[in-house]
């Protein structure tokens, strides 16, 4: 079947019907009309969950716990999906930021993503943040946050690590952070997923550090869109 375009510019009015535009190579001219993230938020189904600050102070304190991969854990972020979900939860990015908050600063290990199938029962978890009505209302998904303390409490199944978070670690070293010639040193990082990675109904997903430590605060967000299965 041969598909015709139209060569060059055109001007449409709304409500009215135009073929697609062509260019002089017989090339198809795609433009994008708004950021592309916006048809998912515009559709309400764009969610995501943040590690916030506790207070306007600081951020929050990595601990023991989010180095576990048993229902003890507690993920920087993290989400799980319901198996009664109708739903799998598009991962689409993940940002973080890691400062050190003492002196003498121990090195948290890598950041790494963690996740578990077949989890009937969790607990815990938190309601998403909505990216179209602002509120913390409409998934299908439970989420999680350092920030709020929310457990992995009732995981069938441990957390497994499959790979790396591309995400820096401050500096260990001995580090000044009360000298107010000395900024508290800090590095931020995104990791852009675009749909490559699926949480489905029953799996769980989660931020983690590999090395206990509680000299390093971090903020974060993880991104997702909800797509019927």
């Amino acid at each position: 079947m041969l598909s015709q375009t139209l060569t060059g510019p055109s001007k449409v009015s709304n409500g009215s019907l135009s073929a697609l535009r062509g260019g002089n190579l017989g090339d198809g001219i795609f433009s994008e009309l708004h950021g592309r993230f916006y048809e998912q938020a515009y559709q309400g189904n764009l969610y995501s969950i943040g590690c916030q600050p506790a207070t306007t102070a600081a951020p929050t304190p990595l601990s023991a716990s989010t180095i576990l991969l048993t229902a003890s854990a507690q993920p920087i972020v993290g989400i799980w999906n319901p198996l009664p979900s109708a739903v799998n939860a598009v991962i689409l990015q993940a940002t973080l930021v890691d400062v050190i908050n003492n002196v003498t600063s121990v090195a948290p290990g890598s950041f790494v993503w963690a996740a578990s199938i077949g989890n009937t029962a969790l607990s815990a978890g938190l309601a998403p943040f909505n990216r179209k009505t602002l509120s913390n209302n409409g998934s299908q998904v439970k989420a999680f946050s350092l920030s709020t303390a929310s457990l992995l409490t009732g995981l069938t199944n441990n957390l497994v690590i499959f790979d790396a978070a591309e995400f820096n670690v401050a500096s260990g070293l001995l580090t000044n952070t009360v000298a107010a010639s000395t900024p508290t040193p800090s590095v931020s990082g995104v990791q852009n997923f675009d749909g490559n990675l699926i949480v489905p109904p029953g799996g769980v997903l989660a931020l983690l550090n590999t090395v206990s430590s509680t000299t390093h605060s971090v903020t974060a967000r993880l991104l997702w869109e909800e797509v019927p299965v």
